[in-house]
Protein backbone atom coordinates (compact mmCIF):
# COMPACT_ATOMS: atom_id res chain seq x y z
CA UNK A 1 0.00 0.00 0.00
CA UNK A 2 1.14 3.48 -1.06
CA UNK A 3 0.18 6.21 1.79
CA UNK A 4 1.86 9.94 2.32
CA UNK A 5 0.72 12.46 4.17
CA UNK A 6 0.84 16.49 2.38
CA UNK A 7 1.27 19.42 4.90
CA UNK A 8 0.16 22.57 4.70
CA UNK A 9 2.19 24.27 7.89
CA UNK A 10 -0.04 27.71 7.83
CA UNK A 11 -3.37 26.06 7.85
CA UNK A 12 -2.34 22.91 10.28
CA UNK A 13 -4.03 21.06 7.21
CA UNK A 14 -2.88 17.31 6.34
CA UNK A 15 -4.40 15.69 3.14
CA UNK A 16 -3.64 12.17 2.01
CA UNK A 17 -2.53 9.86 -0.91
CA UNK A 18 -3.58 6.31 -0.81
CA UNK A 19 -3.47 3.74 -3.30
CA UNK A 20 -2.16 0.32 -4.45
CA UNK A 21 1.36 0.36 -6.12
CA UNK A 22 0.84 -3.13 -8.19
CA UNK A 23 -2.41 -1.60 -10.20
CA UNK A 24 -1.52 1.81 -9.98
CA UNK A 25 -4.28 3.81 -8.77
CA UNK A 26 -4.78 6.42 -6.40
CA UNK A 27 -6.83 8.17 -4.26
CA UNK A 28 -6.73 11.92 -2.78
CA UNK A 29 -8.20 13.07 0.20
CA UNK A 30 -8.97 16.30 1.36
CA UNK A 31 -6.96 17.99 -1.09
CA UNK A 32 -5.63 21.67 -0.81
CA UNK A 33 -6.35 24.37 -3.69
CA UNK A 34 -2.81 24.30 -5.29
CA UNK A 35 -3.24 20.79 -6.52
CA UNK A 36 0.22 20.57 -8.21
CA UNK A 37 2.07 18.94 -5.25
CA UNK A 38 -0.80 15.72 -6.07
CA UNK A 39 -0.28 15.58 -9.21
CA UNK A 40 3.41 15.59 -9.25
CA UNK A 41 3.61 13.26 -6.65
CA UNK A 42 1.42 10.43 -8.93
CA UNK A 43 3.80 11.07 -11.58
CA UNK A 44 6.79 10.78 -9.38
CA UNK A 45 5.11 7.55 -8.14
CA UNK A 46 4.21 6.07 -11.67
CA UNK A 47 0.49 6.31 -10.50
CA UNK A 48 -2.69 7.66 -11.92
CA UNK A 49 -5.04 9.23 -9.72
CA UNK A 50 -8.13 7.77 -10.26
CA UNK A 51 -10.74 9.14 -6.71
CA UNK A 52 -10.46 12.41 -5.06
CA UNK A 53 -12.67 12.01 -1.97
CA UNK A 54 -13.70 14.59 0.19
CA UNK A 55 -14.09 14.03 3.74
CA UNK A 56 -16.56 17.34 4.59
CA UNK A 57 -17.65 20.65 3.04
CA UNK A 58 -14.59 22.40 4.30
CA UNK A 59 -14.58 25.76 6.29
CA UNK A 60 -11.14 26.37 6.53
CA UNK A 61 -9.46 26.23 3.18
CA UNK A 62 -10.64 26.43 -0.34
CA UNK A 63 -10.29 22.43 -1.29
CA UNK A 64 -8.73 21.84 -4.73
CA UNK A 65 -11.26 18.46 -4.96
CA UNK A 66 -13.26 19.24 -8.13
CA UNK A 67 -10.13 20.91 -10.27
CA UNK A 68 -8.07 17.78 -9.24
CA UNK A 69 -10.81 15.40 -10.43
CA UNK A 70 -10.78 17.43 -13.49
CA UNK A 71 -7.34 17.70 -14.31
CA UNK A 72 -6.34 13.97 -13.91
CA UNK A 73 -9.63 12.77 -15.17
CA UNK A 74 -10.44 11.08 -11.37
CA UNK A 75 -13.80 9.87 -9.95
CA UNK A 76 -14.79 13.06 -7.23
CA UNK A 77 -16.90 11.22 -4.26
CA UNK A 78 -18.08 12.81 -1.61
CA UNK A 79 -21.29 12.44 1.04
CA UNK A 80 -24.45 11.93 0.39
CA UNK A 81 -25.25 13.27 3.67
CA UNK A 82 -25.80 16.79 2.31
CA UNK A 83 -28.87 16.89 1.44
CA UNK A 84 -31.35 19.66 2.19
CA UNK A 85 -28.32 20.63 4.58
CA UNK A 86 -27.63 24.80 4.77
CA UNK A 87 -24.34 23.52 2.83
CA UNK A 88 -25.20 21.20 -0.20
CA UNK A 89 -22.88 20.02 -2.89
CA UNK A 90 -24.02 21.66 -6.23
CA UNK A 91 -20.98 20.10 -8.47
CA UNK A 92 -21.38 16.59 -9.94
CA UNK A 93 -20.05 14.29 -8.03
CA UNK A 94 -20.56 10.20 -6.65
CA UNK A 95 -21.97 10.24 -3.54
CA UNK A 96 -21.17 8.12 -0.69
CA UNK A 97 -23.01 6.03 1.89
CA UNK A 98 -22.02 5.11 4.99
CA UNK A 99 -20.10 1.70 4.80
CA UNK A 100 -19.93 2.43 0.62
CA UNK A 101 -16.64 0.91 -0.50
CA UNK A 102 -13.87 1.53 -3.06
CA UNK A 103 -11.50 -0.88 -4.56
CA UNK A 104 -7.84 0.21 -5.59
CA UNK A 105 -6.26 -3.05 -6.61
CA UNK A 106 -5.21 -4.26 -3.09
CA UNK A 107 -6.81 -1.24 -1.00
CA UNK A 108 -9.99 -0.96 0.37
CA UNK A 109 -11.40 2.28 1.61
CA UNK A 110 -14.53 2.75 3.26
CA UNK A 111 -17.38 5.38 4.23
CA UNK A 112 -17.99 5.67 8.11
CA UNK A 113 -20.85 8.54 8.22
CA UNK A 114 -19.59 10.43 11.46
CA UNK A 115 -21.54 13.71 11.40
CA UNK A 116 -20.78 16.32 14.40
CA UNK A 117 -18.70 18.84 12.90
CA UNK A 118 -20.76 18.99 9.92
CA UNK A 119 -24.22 16.65 8.90
CA UNK A 120 -22.57 15.18 6.66
CA UNK A 121 -18.56 14.50 7.90
CA UNK A 122 -17.44 11.18 6.72
CA UNK A 123 -14.47 9.41 8.06
CA UNK A 124 -12.55 6.63 5.67
CA UNK A 125 -11.16 3.31 6.57
CA UNK A 126 -8.21 1.92 4.61
CA UNK A 127 -7.83 -2.02 5.10
CA UNK A 128 -4.53 -3.22 3.35
CA UNK A 129 -5.80 -6.47 1.42
CA UNK A 130 -2.91 -7.99 1.43
CA UNK A 131 -2.54 -8.59 5.01
CA UNK A 132 -5.52 -8.38 7.09
CA UNK A 133 -8.73 -8.06 4.64
CA UNK A 134 -11.23 -7.21 7.33
CA UNK A 135 -8.96 -5.21 9.97
CA UNK A 136 -8.73 -1.30 9.09
CA UNK A 137 -4.89 -0.39 9.01
CA UNK A 138 -6.05 3.25 9.88
CA UNK A 139 -8.41 5.89 9.34
CA UNK A 140 -8.30 9.36 7.45
CA UNK A 141 -10.42 11.15 10.24
CA UNK A 142 -10.99 14.22 8.48
CA UNK A 143 -11.98 17.24 11.04
CA UNK A 144 -13.92 14.13 13.49
CA UNK A 145 -11.44 12.94 15.00
CA UNK A 146 -7.80 14.19 16.13
CA UNK A 147 -5.17 13.79 17.97
CA UNK A 148 -6.16 14.73 21.65
CA UNK A 149 -9.61 16.67 20.43
CA UNK A 150 -12.53 16.53 18.33
CA UNK A 151 -14.20 18.63 15.75
CA UNK A 152 -16.19 21.99 16.92
CA UNK A 153 -19.37 21.71 15.92
CA UNK A 154 -20.91 25.05 15.86
CA UNK A 155 -20.00 25.59 12.00
CA UNK A 156 -23.95 26.14 11.35
CA UNK A 157 -24.51 28.33 13.98
CA UNK A 158 -26.01 28.87 17.29
CA UNK A 159 -29.25 26.66 15.97
CA UNK A 160 -27.39 23.75 15.50
CA UNK A 161 -24.35 23.47 17.38
CA UNK A 162 -26.77 21.60 19.98
CA UNK A 163 -27.83 19.05 17.88
CA UNK A 164 -24.90 18.54 15.69
CA UNK A 165 -22.82 18.07 19.08
CA UNK A 166 -25.24 15.04 19.99
CA UNK A 167 -23.95 13.74 17.03
CA UNK A 168 -20.49 14.30 17.27
CA UNK A 169 -21.50 11.93 20.81
CA UNK A 170 -23.30 9.37 18.59
CA UNK A 171 -20.50 9.38 15.76
CA UNK A 172 -17.47 9.07 18.78
CA UNK A 173 -19.73 5.90 19.58
CA UNK A 174 -19.64 3.96 16.37
CA UNK A 175 -15.48 3.89 17.33
CA UNK A 176 -16.52 1.20 19.89
CA UNK A 177 -16.12 -1.60 17.53
CA UNK A 178 -12.50 -0.66 16.09
CA UNK A 179 -9.52 -1.83 17.19
CA UNK A 180 -6.60 -0.23 19.35
CA UNK A 181 -4.24 -0.35 17.17
CA UNK A 182 -6.08 1.84 13.90
CA UNK A 183 -3.77 4.70 13.22
CA UNK A 184 -5.95 7.82 13.18
CA UNK A 185 -5.03 10.52 10.59
CA UNK A 186 -7.04 13.41 10.57
CA UNK A 187 -7.00 16.80 8.50
CA UNK A 188 -5.60 19.16 10.95
CA UNK A 189 -3.02 19.48 13.98
CA UNK A 190 -2.32 22.00 16.35
CA UNK A 191 -2.76 25.55 14.93
CA UNK A 192 -5.84 24.55 13.49
CA UNK A 193 -9.32 26.49 14.27
CA UNK A 194 -11.57 23.40 13.66
CA UNK A 195 -11.44 21.90 16.90
CA UNK A 196 -9.81 23.15 20.65
CA UNK A 197 -6.77 21.67 21.99
CA UNK A 198 -5.08 19.55 19.08
CA UNK A 199 -1.72 18.17 19.74
CA UNK A 200 1.04 18.93 17.25
CA UNK A 201 1.51 15.11 16.37
CA UNK A 202 0.27 14.39 12.45
CA UNK A 203 -1.56 11.35 14.12
CA UNK A 204 -2.28 8.85 16.84
CA UNK A 205 -3.70 5.24 17.17
CA UNK A 206 -7.15 5.06 18.74
CA UNK A 207 -6.33 3.16 21.98
CA UNK A 208 -4.09 5.59 22.95
CA UNK A 209 -6.83 8.69 21.98
CA UNK A 210 -8.81 6.17 24.27
CA UNK A 211 -6.72 6.52 26.72
CA UNK A 212 -6.05 9.84 26.50
CA UNK A 213 -8.35 12.47 24.26
CA UNK A 214 -10.59 13.93 27.24
CA UNK A 215 -13.64 13.80 24.59
CA UNK A 216 -12.96 9.95 24.64
CA UNK A 217 -13.62 9.77 28.17
CA UNK A 218 -16.60 6.29 28.22
CA UNK A 219 -17.93 8.19 31.66
CA UNK A 220 -19.16 11.19 29.63
CA UNK A 221 -22.72 10.73 29.02
CA UNK A 222 -24.61 12.70 26.20
CA UNK A 223 -25.32 15.60 28.29
CA UNK A 224 -21.95 16.00 29.52
CA UNK A 225 -20.63 15.31 26.05
CA UNK A 226 -22.84 18.29 24.49
CA UNK A 227 -21.66 20.47 27.43
CA UNK A 228 -17.64 19.80 27.38
CA UNK A 229 -17.43 20.12 23.54
CA UNK A 230 -19.63 23.12 23.31
CA UNK A 231 -17.52 24.29 26.39
CA UNK A 232 -13.89 24.12 24.21
CA UNK A 233 -14.53 26.05 20.83
CA UNK A 234 -12.16 28.21 19.75
CA UNK A 235 -12.54 31.52 18.36
CA UNK A 236 -15.22 31.49 15.32
CA UNK A 237 -13.40 33.38 12.20
CA UNK A 238 -15.94 35.01 9.46
CA UNK A 239 -14.32 33.40 6.76
CA UNK A 240 -15.53 30.48 7.52
CA UNK A 241 -19.24 30.96 6.40
CA UNK A 242 -17.38 32.02 2.78
CA UNK A 243 -15.36 28.90 2.63
CA UNK A 244 -18.38 27.05 3.33
CA UNK A 245 -20.01 28.71 0.39
CA UNK A 246 -17.07 28.40 -1.47
CA UNK A 247 -16.65 24.88 -1.10
CA UNK A 248 -20.23 23.47 -1.39
CA UNK A 249 -20.29 25.12 -5.08
CA UNK A 250 -17.02 24.23 -5.87
CA UNK A 251 -13.76 26.35 -5.55
CA UNK A 252 -13.37 27.80 -9.23
CA UNK A 253 -10.54 25.77 -10.89
CA UNK A 254 -7.65 27.75 -11.61
CA UNK A 255 -5.39 26.64 -14.45
CA UNK A 256 -2.42 27.35 -12.32
CA UNK A 257 -1.03 29.72 -9.90
CA UNK A 258 -1.80 33.57 -10.48
CA UNK A 259 0.56 36.22 -9.38
CA UNK A 260 2.97 35.59 -11.64
CA UNK A 261 3.36 39.28 -13.23
CA UNK A 262 5.70 41.82 -12.04
CA UNK A 263 3.77 45.56 -11.65
CA UNK A 264 5.23 48.92 -11.83
CA UNK A 265 4.70 51.48 -9.68
CA UNK A 266 2.20 52.64 -12.12
CA UNK A 267 0.45 49.62 -12.60
CA UNK A 268 0.07 49.11 -8.94
CA UNK A 269 -0.87 52.91 -8.26
CA UNK A 270 -3.71 51.85 -10.74
CA UNK A 271 -4.58 48.99 -9.03
CA UNK A 272 -5.06 50.75 -5.64
CA UNK A 273 -7.13 53.34 -7.27
CA UNK A 274 -9.63 50.31 -8.62
CA UNK A 275 -10.37 49.70 -5.17
CA UNK A 276 -7.66 46.81 -5.08
CA UNK A 277 -5.89 46.57 -1.77
CA UNK A 278 -1.74 45.63 -1.11
CA UNK A 279 -0.29 42.71 1.13
CA UNK A 280 3.28 43.81 2.21
CA UNK A 281 5.20 40.52 3.34
CA UNK A 282 7.74 42.26 4.70
CA UNK A 283 8.81 41.51 8.48
CA UNK A 284 7.58 43.66 11.57
CA UNK A 285 10.52 46.47 11.51
CA UNK A 286 10.53 47.14 8.38
CA UNK A 287 6.99 47.65 7.68
CA UNK A 288 6.56 50.12 10.45
CA UNK A 289 9.74 51.61 9.32
CA UNK A 290 7.76 52.82 5.87
CA UNK A 291 4.64 50.53 3.93
CA UNK A 292 2.39 51.40 1.18
CA UNK A 293 -0.21 53.85 2.91
CA UNK A 294 -3.11 51.04 3.29
CA UNK A 295 -1.59 48.40 2.65
CA UNK A 296 -1.90 45.28 5.26
CA UNK A 297 1.22 43.63 6.91
CA UNK A 298 1.10 40.11 6.98
CA UNK A 299 4.69 39.02 7.04
CA UNK A 300 5.81 36.12 4.89
CA UNK A 301 6.00 33.02 6.12
CA UNK A 302 3.23 30.14 7.57
CA UNK A 303 0.96 32.50 8.67
CA UNK A 304 -0.30 34.39 5.53
CA UNK A 305 -3.20 32.05 4.47
CA UNK A 306 -4.06 32.29 8.53
CA UNK A 307 -4.44 36.07 8.43
CA UNK A 308 -4.79 37.18 5.18
CA UNK A 309 -8.11 35.11 5.47
CA UNK A 310 -8.96 36.68 8.47
CA UNK A 311 -8.18 40.36 7.44
CA UNK A 312 -8.18 40.42 3.93
CA UNK A 313 -11.78 41.69 1.59
CA UNK A 314 -12.36 38.78 -0.75
CA UNK A 315 -14.16 40.78 -3.78
CA UNK A 316 -10.51 42.80 -4.54
CA UNK A 317 -7.70 42.51 -6.54
CA UNK A 318 -4.56 41.95 -4.48
CA UNK A 319 -1.00 43.14 -4.51
CA UNK A 320 1.67 42.06 -3.46
CA UNK A 321 4.70 43.82 -2.04
CA UNK A 322 7.71 41.76 -0.99
CA UNK A 323 11.91 41.77 0.22
CA UNK A 324 12.58 38.77 -1.55
CA UNK A 325 11.16 37.10 -4.74
CA UNK A 326 11.24 33.98 -3.26
CA UNK A 327 8.40 35.24 -0.66
CA UNK A 328 5.89 35.97 -3.78
CA UNK A 329 5.41 32.45 -5.10
CA UNK A 330 4.76 30.93 -1.68
CA UNK A 331 2.26 33.52 -0.47
CA UNK A 332 0.38 33.20 -3.77
CA UNK A 333 0.23 29.58 -3.05
CA UNK A 334 -0.89 30.83 0.50
CA UNK A 335 -3.65 33.32 -0.60
CA UNK A 336 -5.31 30.62 -3.14
CA UNK A 337 -5.32 28.28 -0.37
CA UNK A 338 -8.26 30.07 1.56
CA UNK A 339 -9.88 31.31 -1.55
CA UNK A 340 -8.01 34.73 -2.39
CA UNK A 341 -7.64 34.29 -6.33
CA UNK A 342 -7.32 37.88 -7.79
CA UNK A 343 -3.64 38.01 -6.86
CA UNK A 344 -2.76 40.10 -9.82
CA UNK A 345 1.45 40.45 -9.18
CA UNK A 346 4.19 41.53 -7.18
CA UNK A 347 5.73 45.39 -7.47
CA UNK A 348 8.55 45.56 -8.96
CA UNK A 349 11.48 46.59 -6.61
CA UNK A 350 9.17 46.37 -3.84
CA UNK A 351 8.92 49.67 -1.69
CA UNK A 352 12.17 51.10 -2.86
CA UNK A 353 10.70 51.15 -6.12
CA UNK A 354 7.93 53.50 -4.52
CA UNK A 355 9.44 55.58 -2.46
CA UNK A 356 12.10 55.95 -5.68
CA UNK A 357 9.13 57.44 -7.32
CA UNK A 358 8.77 59.84 -4.50
CA UNK A 359 5.42 58.52 -3.44
CA UNK A 360 4.25 58.40 0.44
CA UNK A 361 5.03 56.51 3.23
CA UNK A 362 2.91 55.34 6.13
CA UNK A 363 5.10 55.25 9.27
CA UNK A 364 4.15 52.85 12.04
CA UNK A 365 6.57 53.61 15.47
CA UNK A 366 7.78 50.74 17.14
CA UNK A 367 8.07 50.95 20.99
CA UNK A 368 10.85 48.10 22.85
CA UNK A 369 8.64 46.92 25.98
CA UNK A 370 10.95 48.98 27.83
CA UNK A 371 10.25 51.94 26.47
CA UNK A 372 6.24 51.34 26.37
CA UNK A 373 6.64 50.17 30.44
CA UNK A 374 8.92 54.24 31.15
CA UNK A 375 6.24 55.78 29.04
CA UNK A 376 3.12 54.00 31.36
CA UNK A 377 5.27 54.44 34.58
CA UNK A 378 5.59 58.26 33.72
CA UNK A 379 2.34 58.65 32.82
CA UNK A 380 -0.44 56.28 33.93
CA UNK A 381 -3.13 55.96 30.86
CA UNK A 382 -1.42 57.91 28.96
CA UNK A 383 -1.29 55.05 26.39
CA UNK A 384 -4.30 52.41 25.60
CA UNK A 385 -2.72 49.29 25.65
CA UNK A 386 -4.37 46.39 23.28
CA UNK A 387 -3.45 42.87 23.18
CA UNK A 388 -4.36 41.24 20.06
CA UNK A 389 -3.38 37.72 21.08
CA UNK A 390 -5.88 34.47 21.79
CA UNK A 391 -8.20 34.09 25.05
CA UNK A 392 -5.50 31.29 26.23
CA UNK A 393 -2.36 33.47 26.18
CA UNK A 394 -4.21 36.49 27.22
CA UNK A 395 -5.21 33.98 30.65
CA UNK A 396 -1.21 33.27 30.92
CA UNK A 397 0.02 36.72 31.31
CA UNK A 398 -0.58 39.95 30.39
CA UNK A 399 0.30 44.00 30.40
CA UNK A 400 -1.23 45.59 33.68
CA UNK A 401 -3.87 47.42 32.36
CA UNK A 402 -4.36 45.99 28.92
CA UNK A 403 -7.02 45.77 26.84
CA UNK A 404 -8.05 43.09 25.43
CA UNK A 405 -9.47 41.88 21.24
CA UNK A 406 -8.42 38.82 19.13
CA UNK A 407 -6.45 40.21 16.19
CA UNK A 408 -8.93 38.55 14.45
CA UNK A 409 -11.75 39.75 15.47
CA UNK A 410 -10.62 43.65 15.77
CA UNK A 411 -12.02 45.17 12.00
CA UNK A 412 -15.64 44.35 13.22
CA UNK A 413 -14.67 45.87 17.10
CA UNK A 414 -12.68 48.83 15.77
CA UNK A 415 -15.73 51.27 17.47
CA UNK A 416 -13.95 49.28 20.96
CA UNK A 417 -11.15 50.93 20.46
CA UNK A 418 -10.02 54.59 21.42
CA UNK A 419 -9.80 57.17 18.53
CA UNK A 420 -8.13 60.23 19.30
CA UNK A 421 -6.61 61.93 22.54
CA UNK A 422 -4.49 59.09 23.51
CA UNK A 423 -1.74 56.81 20.81
CA UNK A 424 -2.79 52.51 20.99
CA UNK A 425 -0.17 50.50 21.69
CA UNK A 426 -0.50 47.14 20.08
CA UNK A 427 0.99 44.08 21.58
CA UNK A 428 0.61 40.48 20.43
CA UNK A 429 3.41 37.53 21.75
CA UNK A 430 6.23 37.96 19.56
CA UNK A 431 4.92 40.98 17.17
CA UNK A 432 3.73 39.49 14.25
CA UNK A 433 -0.01 39.60 14.92
CA UNK A 434 0.43 43.35 16.26
CA UNK A 435 1.26 44.34 12.82
CA UNK A 436 -1.45 42.80 11.37
CA UNK A 437 -3.80 44.69 13.79
CA UNK A 438 -1.98 47.54 13.51
CA UNK A 439 -2.44 47.36 9.61
CA UNK A 440 -6.25 47.29 9.79
CA UNK A 441 -6.48 50.14 12.18
CA UNK A 442 -4.47 52.46 10.14
CA UNK A 443 -6.61 51.24 7.20
CA UNK A 444 -9.63 52.13 9.45
CA UNK A 445 -8.08 55.57 9.82
CA UNK A 446 -6.36 55.44 13.01
CA UNK A 447 -4.01 57.76 13.91
CA UNK A 448 -1.19 57.28 16.47
CA UNK A 449 -0.52 53.63 16.41
CA UNK A 450 1.98 52.26 18.25
CA UNK A 451 3.88 48.88 17.66
CA UNK A 452 5.60 46.71 20.14
CA UNK A 453 8.88 44.96 19.27
CA UNK A 454 8.89 41.78 20.27
CA UNK A 455 5.45 41.78 22.23
CA UNK A 456 4.92 39.27 25.03
CA UNK A 457 7.92 37.73 24.83
CA UNK A 458 10.10 40.48 25.26
CA UNK A 459 8.34 41.96 28.04
CA UNK A 460 8.29 39.31 30.34
CA UNK A 461 11.94 38.68 28.98
CA UNK A 462 12.74 42.21 30.48
CA UNK A 463 11.20 40.95 33.57
CA UNK A 464 8.67 43.71 33.45
CA UNK A 465 5.24 43.10 35.61
CA UNK A 466 3.18 40.43 34.28
CA UNK A 467 -1.03 40.40 35.51
CA UNK A 468 -2.05 37.26 35.81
Amino acid sequence: MVFERFEDKGLSHYSYAVGCPGSGELAIVDPRRDIDVYLDYAYQQGMRITHVLETHIHADFASGAKELAERSGATLAISAYDKGEIFEASFPHQELQDHDSLTLGGVRIQALHTPGHTPEHLSFLVYDLSRKADLPMLMLSGDFLFVGSLGRPDLLGEEAKRGLASQLYDSVQRLADLPDSLEVHPAHGAGSMCGAGMSGRPMTTLGYERLANPYLDPSLDRSAFVAKILGSVPPFPAYYRRMKRVNSEGAPSLGGLPGAAVLSVADLRALIDQGGVVVDLRDQLAFGAGHIPGSYGIGAGEKVSTWASWVLPYDRPIALVAADGSDVSEAVRALVRVGLDDVRGSLDGGLAAWSEAGLPLGHIPQLTPLELAERLRQAPGSIHVLDVREDSEWDLGRVPDAAHIIAGHLQDRLEQVPNGGRPVALICNSGYRSTVAASVLERAGRKDVLNVTGGMLAWEQAGLPVAR
